[in-house]
């Protein structure tokens, strides 16, 4: 089991590190903090530039914690935050099902999931040995819980409009 968590950490990690860094700096065909921070302005957002920066930090820091599984839980945490809000302000589609939002919720359960299931043999956290205390069950209900109050704010405080709203302004 230890080395398909760390193969899983390890792919997700670095996938968010990607993430991350084409919000901070544009790497890897992305568009940086103005351009990001344009997209989360059309999508509602406050201040869109800076939560694209915030939004890239969670994801790059994340990422990195969480390939090396160091502070595991905070990782997590950080990930399933990202995605949250991502389904919340992008990808939900109100007309079927969460259709549209598969990828945003794998990465989510995943966080989660590897919030209880802990980083195990192959990580920092073992090399000093925090293993033992960070993981299980409730770790993954924190996780999961400190994401979604995380996002709720983020979703309705941090935004001035939703799609919703313009939908029914215009018509």
């Amino acid at each position: 089991m230890s080395y398909g968590v760390l193969l899983i950490r390890v792919f997700v990690g670095a996938a968010f590190f990607g993430h991350g860094t084409q919000k901070l700096f544009g790497w890897w065909g992305g568009y940086g903090p103005q351009g990001t921070g344009g997209f989360f302005a059309q999508q509602g957002y406050r201040n869109g530039v800076v939560l694209a920066v915030v939004a890239g930090l969670c994801e790059a820091v994340g990422g990195t914690l969480l390939a090396l599984g160091l502070a595991t839980p905070l990782a997590c945490t950080l990930i399933a935050i990202v995605m949250l809000n991502a389904i919340g302000s992008v990808t939900f589609k109100r007309d079927a099902f969460l259709f549209g939002s598969e990828l945003e919720l794998v990465y989510f359960v995943t966080a989660v999931g590897l919030a209880a299931i802990g980083p195990l043999r192959f990580s920092l956290d073992r090399a000093i040995g925090w293993d033992d205390n960070i993981s299980g069950l409730w770790w993954g209900v924190l996780v999961l819980g400190c994401a979604a109050v995380v996002s709720f704010v983020t979703l309705t405080v941090g935004r001035t409009r939703t799609r919703s709203t313009e939908a029914a302004a215009g018509a």
